[in-house]
Order: structure tokens, then sequence, then C-alpha cells
């Protein structure tokens, strides 16, 4: 059961940090006046869509902060001080994402409300508000190097279609096509590929029409990319040369994004770093090989927390104009 917010006779101001991905979103609670991480409420939303109209992440926003909203009124009598949003695929999906504040900041109570596109928050969340670089890798790949002023530098997140490097889509994509050219009789070492990919779509017929058609064909490619991880860690040949082509384009993408203008300080957070030891030395080894002057630090938190701290610097006044298209205010 989720904890819920101290009950208080006095009305309690609380921010509200949203981070939207291609396979879930999480929305956080907490007092302004405690601190970071005290007193926080969780919350877990869906997932994006991507259809002909652009991106679902503003309505998913608007859903998880009138949840957000319901779940803070429960215990006490509560006002939002302001809003965070960081949500993938903000500046190539949605065509003009300052239009929707109006509605968000509506759905708040009328709390200020600043959007961002999901590397921003994964900074924050990594660094803290220190100047570096960070990669943040989940369904999709994107790397930004920052101080969060004057210095911007983005490095990936153009969709899965051609980019994304290294990601959980581009690992499930490149599972499916090992897979295929199995089926084909053009590749013997990817068998075991084949036989999970039959395992979890079906027979090689029929994926077509499942992947082609569907709006969260990102999150359905990132889904396969856990079975291409298990084979690796298993011994498999062309799973094993996969997630560590992965580790290294990511590397590839967070060395890129060290702006000359910021310190040597970088470093990783999202879902495929978990994925095991192939994807983790590679990246590893072709950082150093790429970077050798950079410090490879471990991250301080989450990209959820970032948007609990981007929210916190809207509530005291500290995003002041936004940074389009990297935050709108």
């Amino acid at each position: 059961m989720a904890p819920v917010l101290q009950e208080t006779s006095e009305q309690l101001e609380v921010v509200l940090g949203i981070d939207i991905g291609g396979t879930g979103s999480r929305a956080a609670l907490e007092p302004l006046s405690g601190g970071f991480g005290e007193g926080r409420v969780r919350l877990d939303g869906p997932q994006v869509s991507i259809s002909g109209g652009g991106s679902s992440a503003l309505s998913v926003a608007v859903e998880l902060i009138r949840r957000a909203r319901a779940e803070s009124g429960r215990a006490a009598p509560t006002s939002i001080a302001a809003v965070a949003i960081g949500a993938t695929g903000l500046a190539s999906l949605v065509a003009n994402p300052s239009a929707s504040i109006a509605a968000l900041s509506d759905a708040a109570g009328g709390a200020p409300v600043a959007v961002a596109i999901d590397a921003v928050t994964a900074h924050l969340g990594a660094l803290g508000g220190a100047p570096g670089a960070v990669v943040a890798v989940g369904t999709g790949a994107i790397a930004l190097g920052t101080d969060l002023h004057g210095v911007w530098r983005r490095v990936g997140g153009w969709g899965h279609l051609y980019d994304d490097r290294g990601s959980a889509a581009w690992i499930g994509i490149e599972g499916l096509k090992a897979a295929i050219m199995a089926h084909d009789g053009l590749d013997r070492d990817a068998a075991a590929l084949l036989s999970a990919a039959e395992s979890r779509f079906g027979p090689a017929p029929t994926w077509p029409g499942q992947l082609y058609t569907r709006d969260d064909r990102g999150a359905v490619l990132a889904g396969f990319a856990a079975d291409v991880s298990g084979l690796a860690e298993l011994g498999d040949a062309a799973s094993l040369r996969i997630m560590s082509s992965a580790g290294a384009l990511v590397a590839g993408t967070l060395a890129t994004a060290l702006d000359p203008a910021l310190p040597r300080r970088a470093a990783g957070v999202g879902g495929v770093f978990a994925s095991g030891k192939t994807f983790n030395d590679a990246f590893h080894a072709e950082f150093a090989r790429l970077a050798p002057d950079a410090t490879l630090v471990a991250p301080a938190g989450s990209p959820l927390d970032g948007a609990v701290r981007l929210a916190r610097l809207v509530a005291i006044g500290g995003v002041p104009g936004g940074h389009p298209p990297f935050v709108w205010r």
C-alpha cells in the first residue's frame, strides 16, 4: 500500500514530479517544506503511445496530475506548489509543448508547470543539478550535456526507427533482425533468438502484422530486449554481440555529449544498465577509450527524482523562462 501524506490541520504545500517513458510513467508527490525525498508518495501510470497525432505524453501527464491531486487530498488539505514533467519524445513528437501548459496547470489547480524532455529530468536526477553529461537508456536512448543554464548539448533520442542507439528498443530490433535471419536460414548463430522471438510473438510470418500496426511498438520491441539480454548472460553468441554493441553505442552517445565548456563528469541511468554484465562491461570499456579524462560517476538518483528536483526549482522561481527545446514554462 502506498504511503499517504501526513495529516495536518493546516494546508500542506506539495510539489509533483512526473516521469513519462516508453514503457510506463511515474509520479511523486512530496511536501515542499521537507527535505528532498521526505514524505514522498509515488503513483504509477500508463506508457506513452505514438499515433498519427503524435505522442500521448501530455494526456498521460494530465491523468497523473488528477490522480495525484486526489491522492494528496485524502489525508489533509493540500495545494500543489509546482509541477514538473519529464517526458520521452517531447521535443520530437509533440507539436507545441508550451501550448499544453495551461491545460496542465488547470489540472493542477493553477500551479506553475514546467515541461522538459526526459534527458533534462534524467540529468537532474543523476547529477543532482551539477554540470556534466548524462545518458538515459530505457526504451529509447538520449544524452544531454548541460549546466542547466547556458550550455545544452543533446545527442540522440530521435526514436527507434533510425536512432536510439543501444536502447531497449534498439536491442529488441537487433534481436528480431537476427531471429528473422535465422528463420530464413541466413544466420545459424541466432537459433536461440529465433526460439525466444517465437515464444514471445508466435510464428515469424505473424510478426509484421503484430508490430507495424501498434501505437506502442517501441515498448513492445523494448520488451524483447529482456530476452536478448537473458540469452547473452547465458553465453549465446548472437545475443552477446548485440548486448556488447549496445553498450559501446551508449558509451559513444554519452562521450559525444561531453561539451568542452562543461566539467568532464558523466553518468548513465535507465533500465538497460540493469540488463547484465555484457552491456555494462562494453559501456565502461568504450567510454574509457573515448573519454579517458572523464569521470564516470554513479547516478545520485532516478529521472523521477529529477522531475521532483525540477518541480522544487519551479516552486522557488528557479526556472525563470525555460530553455526550449529542452524546458518549457
